[in-house]
C-alpha cells in the first residue's frame, strides 16, 4: 500500500524522493581535496528547472584562459580573481585530465577551449592536448576537463600569485601508455548520486490533475559544452530554445513545465531521466543541436525516439556520442534502473514508446512550417536520456551548427520565436488528440501509461 499521495518512493541510492523533486549529483572523486571552508551552494528546481543558487561566499572569477601545447608538453592557465584549491588527476576512456575546483565563475569567450595552431614544424604531429572544457559540475564545484591527444602526466596544478593577481597553472608532459594507465587506475569516478532532496515546487496539489507535466531537457551544460562551431555553443542554443518554449507552453495554459536545467549547470543523463519520472511527466523533450565535421551540407531538424536497434548507422553513431555526455564532463556512465517486473515493465515501455512515436510524427508535421527538416526527419536509436519506461520521450535535433543556414537560424531570436510557437502548437495538438479537448476541460485526468509501474516500484521500495 502506498504512503501519503504527496509522496512517491523511488529506489534511487536508498533515498525517498518527493514527487517532482530531484537531487543534483554530488559524489566527489576519490581522494579529492577539501575545498576550503566555503559553504556549498544549493540547487533549486522549479518550473524553470535545476538552477545553481548563488553560494554564500565570494566566487573566484576566471577572466581569461591560455593553452600552449606541443607534441611533448602542454601548459594551460586561467587568470583568477582569488586563490583556489585544485585537484588534478587523469582518467581513461577517453584519455583526459580532470581538474576539480571550488565553484568558479568562468567569464570566458565561447571560443575558449581550443588550442592555438601548432608551429609549422609540428603541424602534422599530434599534440598533448586537443581541447579543454570547463563549467559548473554541481553547486559549489566546478570542473576543467582536458581532452588529451597523447598520454600525459601531470607536472603541476597550482595557483601562482603575483601581486594581487592569481593564475591557475596546469602543466602536462607526454608519457608512455603504460604509465598513463597506471596513474589512472583507481581514479575512475563513481557515478554522481542525488545528495539531497531538493524541492521542485511541483506536487500533486500544485496544479489540477488535468494539467500535463512537460519536461524540457536542454542538452549538455556546465563542462559538457556539446558542439562548438565558430563561437556558437550547443549547450547555450539548447537552453535558449527550451526557455522560449517553456514560456510559450505556460502562455498556452493547461501545462506544468519542468526544465532539467535552467542555467549553465551539468546534469547527468540518468538524473535527467529521474527528473522526468519524479515529476510524473506526460512528455519529455530533449533538445540538441549537433555538428558534422565530415559535411557542412547536412542540415535540418530531426526527431529521435528510443529504440533497442538504431534506425540507421548515422543515428547509432549520434546516440553513442550523446550517451558519452557524462564522460565528457569527467564522469563514469550511469547504470540503468532495475526492472521491478519484467512483464509490467515491458508492457509499460511498449505503450510509452507508442506515444513517443505519435508525438514524433506530430512534431515533424508541425515543424515543416517553422523550419527545415532533415531528409530523414524521424529516426530512432538507443539514447539513454529517452529510456524512461513510463514517460513518452523524444530528442529534437534542432539542426546542425556545421551547416551555415542552420547555424544562422539557431542563433536568430526571430527564428526561435517562430519555431517554439509551432512546437507549442504541436504539443497542444498531441494532447488534444490523445486526451480530447472536452475531457481536459472537464478535469478528467490524462491517461498515464506508467501509473501501474510506478505503483509497483513504490511497493518494492517499501519492502
Amino acid at each position: 500500500m502506498l504512503a501519503s499521495p504527496a509522496w512517491r518512493l523511488m529506489r534511487v541510492c536508498g533515498l525517498a524522493l518527493a514527487v517532482g523533486t530531484t537531487g543534483i549529483g554530488a559524489a566527489a572523486a576519490q581522494g579529492s581535496t577539501t575545498q576550503g571552508s566555503a559553504t556549498q551552494g544549493s540547487a533549486t528546481q522549479g518550473s524553470t528547472g535545476a538552477r545553481a543558487a548563488k553560494p554564500q561566499y565570494s566566487l573566484a572569477e576566471a577572466s581569461s584562459a591560455n593553452l600552449v601545447t606541443t607534441p611533448d608538453m602542454a601548459r594551460l592557465t586561467f587568470d583568477l580573481t582569488q586563490d583556489v584549491e585544485s585537484e588534478a588527476f587523469v582518467l581513461t576512456g577517453p584519455d583526459r585530465v580532470i581538474v576539480d575546483l571550488p565553484q568558479v565563475d568562468f567569464n570566458l569567450g565561447s571560443d575558449a577551449g581550443k588550442p592555438a595552431p601548432l608551429p609549422e614544424k609540428h603541424a602534422k604531429q599530434a599534440s598533448v592536448v586537443e581541447s579543454f572544457r570547463f563549467g559548473l559540475l554541481e553547486p559549489g564545484r566546478s570542473r576543467i576537463v582536458i581532452d588529451l591527444g597523447l598520454p600525459a602526466r601531470i607536472l603541476r596544478s597550482a595557483v601562482e600569485k603575483t601581486g594581487d593577481k592569481y593564475r591557475l597553472v596546469i602543466e602536462l608532459a607526454k608519457t608512455d601508455r603504460a604509465s598513463f594507465r597506471q596513474a589512472a587506475q583507481g581514479r575512475q569516478l563513481p557515478a554522481m548520486v542525488p545528495a539531497a532532496v531538493i524541492s521542485s515546487g511541483i506536487s500533486p496539489t500544485a496544479a489540477p490533475v488535468s494539467k500535463a507535466v512537460i519536461v524540457l531537457d536542454p542538452g549538455h551544460g556546465g563542462p559538457d559544452t556539446g558542439a562548438m562551431v565558430n563561437g556558437v555553443v550547443e549547450k547555450t542554443v539548447a537552453l535558449d530554445f527550451a526557455q522560449d518554449l517553456a514560456k510559450k507552453l505556460e502562455t498556452a495554459g493547461g501545462f506544468s513545465v519542468v526544465m532539467t536545467r535552467a542555467s549553465d549547470l551539468f546534469i547527468p543523463l540518468s538524473e535527467r531521466v529521474r527528473i522526468a519520472r519524479a515529476a510524473n511527466a506526460a512528455l519529455m523533450i530533449s533538445i540538441h543541436a549537433d555538428t558534422l565535421t565530415e559535411s557542412g551540407e547536412v542540415g535540418g531538424a530531426t526527431v529521435y525516439t528510443v529504440s533497442d536497434k538504431a534506425s540507421d548507422a548515422a543515428s547509432a553513431k549520434f546516440a553513442a556520442k550523446e550517451n558519452a555526455a557524462d564522460a565528457s564532463a569527467g564522469l563514469d556512465g550511469q547504470a540503468d534502473a532495475a526492472d521491478v517486473s519484467d512483464i509490467l515493465f515491458d508492457l509499460t515501455r511498449q505503450e510509452t514508446r507508442a506515444y513517443s512515436h505519435v508525438f514524433a510524427r506530430t512534431l515533424v508535421n508541425y515543424w515543416k512550417v517553422a523550419g527545415r527538416l532533415n531528409k530523414n526527419p524521424q529516426r530512432a536509436a538507443g539514447f539513454i536520456v529517452l529510456k524512461a519506461p513510463d514517460v513518452p520521450s523524444v530528442l529534437l535535433e534542432l539542426g546542425y551548427l556545421s551547416n551555415a543556414s542552420d547555424s544562422a537560424a539557431l542563433t536568430s531570436a526571430a527564428w526561435r520565436d517562430k519555431a517554439t510557437s509551432r512546437m507549442a502548437e504541436a504539443i497542444v495538438a498531441y494532447f488534444a488528440d490523445r486526451h480530447g479537448v472536452e475531457k481536459a476541460a472537464a478535469g478528467i485526468p490524462i491517461p498515464d501509461p506508467g501509473a501501474k509501474l510506478r505503483q509497483a516500484e513504490a511497493g518494492a521500495a517499501l519492502k
